[in-house]
C-alpha cells in the first residue's frame, strides 16, 4: 500500500475541511491544527491553500476530462456511451467525494491559468456529451427531446450525487450504477 506523502495529507486533510465548511472558511491554521502541526509548518510542503484547492479540483477534473476522452473514443451506440458517462460519475463520486464537492463549490475560487483551464475542461466535457445526446437523438436512439434539457437532467444529478451518496450510507456501487442507468434511460414508467 503506498503511504500518502505529507503533501498528499495535507490535501486530503484540507479538502474534508473544505467540502464540511467550505473553502472561503477554511484557513491555514484550521488545517494545520487538524492535522496536529503548527501553521508555519505547511508551508514547508505547499504554498498556499490556493495551491491545495487547484491540486484539488484539477485532478478531479482531469478525471472526468480522461474518462471522457475515453468514452468519445469507443466504437459504440450513443447509449452505450452515456451508460459510461452515468458509471464514470459514480465511480468519481465514490473515489474522490472531497475533490468533487471543492469542485462543484469552490471552483469559482480558481485563479489564473488553473481558472482557465477547469473551465475549458468543463466546457469540452459538456459539449462531448451533448454531442453523444444529439448523435442518440439522431439515430433515434434517444426521444427527440431538447439536447441540453437531457444534459442538464443528467448532469445536475450526477453533480450532487455526492452529497446524496453520503446520506445514504454505502450504497452497493454496482446497483447504483444499474439503478441510476436504468432511471436515466429508460425512466420509471414500467411500460406494459
Amino acid at each position: 500500500m503506498k503511504t500518502q506523502s505529507r503533501k498528499e495529507e495535507i490535501i486530503k486533510i484540507a479538502s474534508y475541511l473544505f467540502k464540511e465548511r467550505g473553502y472561503n472558511a477554511v484557513s491555514m491554521r484550521d488545517i494545520a491544527q487538524a492535522m496536529g502541526i503548527k501553521a508555519a509548518s505547511l508551508y514547508n510542503h505547499i504554498k498556499s491553500k490556493q495551491e491545495i484547492l487547484s491540486t484539488l479540483i484539477l485532478e478531479v477534473a482531469h478525471e472526468f476530462t480522461n474518462g471522457m476522452n475515453t468514452v468519445v473514443e469507443e466504437n459504440t451506440f450513443p447509449i452505450q456511451k452515456i451508460k459510461k458517462i452515468i458509471e464514470l460519475h459514480i465511480d468519481i463520486t465514490v473515489n474522490h467525494s472531497e475533490g468533487l464537492a471543492a469542485l462543484n463549490n469552490d471552483w469559482m475560487h480558481l485563479e489564473n491559468e488553473d481558472l482557465k483551464a477547469f473551465v475549458k475542461m468543463r466546457e469540452d466535457y459538456e459539449e462531448n456529451f451533448r454531442k453523444i445526446i444529439r448523435q442518440g437523438i439522431k439515430t433515434g436512439d434517444i426521444k427527440p427531446c431538447h439536447p441540453e434539457v437531457i444534459l442538464f437532467s443528467i448532469l445536475s444529478t450526477l453533480r450532487t450525487l455526492y452529497l446524496w451518496y453520503q446520506k445514504r450510507g454505502k450504497l452497493d456501487i454496482n446497483v447504483l450504477k444499474k439503478d441510476m442507468v436504468s432511471v436515466f434511460l429508460d425512466g420509471i414508467v414500467n411500460k406494459h
